[in-house]
């Protein structure tokens, strides 16, 4: 080992020795070292060789008069910023980007050969864009707000809403309600936190047409759907001070692509897309069902395959998203492909059990491969509206369903399997639940991705679990998330 020592001393003092002969005037004419000259004197004092350090000191000192090393030699093994990137942040935070570029501009000179981390320059972009926003904001200048948040569209991200909720505000000031309609949209469309959709949709409620709010609520439920009831009172409460008093009676309307049906008199096979079923408390002890009663239809048994009239006014209600009048069209269905008609549309009504009878009449009649598969489909989706989980799972594994149709069905599986084990304290099947669902679908949805975080937890892996909770509260800081990562420091 000290042979080792010994020859890799003089291969670098031999290289430096070298290096200063082929370049000895600009190495004349330095005030202090370069990180490269210093390479050998930090192998010294990484190895203790105070002999070599002391050496090597005299040879710089030698070579560049003015230089004095530190009382601290370890300082000189610093070759990166440690509170300067601290301090960044800190004046970014305080709103002082002018001071963070210069503490940057210093740090580089300071530490030539540091890479800037890519993230600390986009957070400064990002500091920066807000503020031309802010002041935009302050000063009612809509243009500028608009293309401000064009050339930086992260301004927009969730973590971010009051900026969208800002630019709302200053387009409909402007007379421009489309514009603020669409704002509100995005948040609906793309953001998780339900108080935050709460929030969005009263805000909607002064640039919005009825049909608009009732849009703004159908999509919130539609990806949302255990948290229905609470955007149907939303929704009640906000028309009721337009005047408009719902009946209560009265099924939700969910609005769904349009699915393409076959020529008549064939029932069309296209099924409408599956609910995506989220958890929204952290620390979930049961599953959420649906809440109330429901009336459950009678459903004929024996029916023709055609032949009822109204079909073709029930397909047209149905492309065309209105599920009530499909509702009334296809009422005491008289045939089969009406039948099957009716089940997609008072599905999308929320009235799964009658959906599901209907989808089983439709599925065990015979009609076509694919209308029996579609069924089959359906009755998975009317089933898991209702968190028959083993029961959807086993329809779902003995039909052969499309590719998209099995991801949709699965991935709701993996989701509600995902909560029901969390309720159950089995930890490790949650996780593992969580993680089929994230390979199939993607990020998982904050509420499930925090629920991960306690199974995490609460199987022993703290620092797993703090890694979880720290990048939602990067995303998002919130009181959840604060609670989080304090509590895995205190488990």
């Amino acid at each position: 080992m000290k042979m080792y020592r010994t020859s890799l001393r003089l291969a670098l003092f031999a290289g430096l020795m070298a290096a200063g002969l082929s370049a000895s005037g600009p190495a004349l004419a330095q005030d202090a070292p370069s990180t490269e000259d210093l390479r050998a004197l930090r192998f010294y004092i990484e190895q203790n060789e105070t002999t070599a350090v002391s050496a090597e000191i005299r040879r710089l000192q030698n070579e560049f008069p003015s230089w004095t090393p530190p009382d601290d030699l370890s300082a000189l093994l610093k070759t990166g910023p440690t509170t300067e990137v601290a301090d960044m942040y800190s004046r970014m935070s305080r709103g002082d980007i002018a001071g963070a570029r210069r503490i940057l501009e210093q740090t580089q000179a300071k530490y030539p050969s540091w890479q800037v981390p890519s993230d600390l320059t986009q957070q400064l972009d990002l500091s920066e864009a807000q503020t031309v926003f802010d002041r935009a904001v302050a000063a009612r200048d809509v243009n500028t707000a608009i293309q401000t948040v064009t050339a930086t569209p992260s301004l927009l991200r969730c973590d971010r809403i009051n900026n969208t909720w800002n630019l709302a505000s200053l387009q409909a000031g402007t007379g421009n309600k489309a514009g603020a309609y669409v704002a509100y949209r995005q948040i609906v469309n793309t953001c998780n936190e339900i108080p935050d959709l709460i929030s969005t949709i009263e805000k909607s409620e002064a640039v919005t047409t009825d049909d608009q709010l009732e849009s703004l609520l159908d999509a919130a439920k539609a990806r949302f759907v255990t948290q229905s009831a609470t955007f149907d009172a939303l929704g009640n409460r906000l028309l009721a001070g337009r005047g408009i008093v719902q009946d209560p009676t009265a099924p939700a309307r969910i609005t769904t692509p349009t699915r393409t049906p076959v020529a008549e008199p064939k029932p069309s096979a296209a099924p409408a897309p599956a609910p995506r079923a989220a958890n929204n408390a952290p620390a979930a002890a049961a599953v959420a069902r649906s809440s109330g009663s429901q009336r459950t239809a009678r459903v004929q048994t024996t029916l023709p395959r055609t032949g009822d009239g109204r079909l073709s006014r029930t397909i047209s209600a149905a492309r065309s998203g209105n599920f009530r009048e499909c509702a009334a069209q296809s009422a005491r269905p008289r045939s089969l492909d009406i039948a099957y008609e009716r089940a997609w549309c008072v599905y999308n009504l929320e009235r799964p059990l009658e959906a599901l009878a209907y989808f089983n009449l439709a599925a065990n009649a015979g009609i076509s491969a694919g209308v029996t598969r579609d069924a089959r489909f359906g009755m998975t989706l009317a089933m898991l509206k209702r968190n028959m989980t083993e029961e959807a799972s086993r329809i779902a594994a003995s039909t052969d369903l499309t590719m998209e149709q099995r991801r949709e069905v699965e991935a709701t599986i993996l989701n509600q399997r995902g909560v029901q084990s969390y309720a159950k304290d089995d930890y490790v099947a949650t996780i593992n639940y969580f993680n089929a669902l994230e390979a199939i679908s993607g990020p998982l949805p904050r509420d499930l991705a925090i629920i991960r975080g306690y199974a995490y937890l609460n199987k022993g892996d703290n620092l797993k679990a703090r890694s979880i909770f720290e990048k939602l509260h990067n995303d998002l800081a919130t009181d959840e998330t604060r609670a989080a990562i304090t509590s895995t420091y205190n488990y």
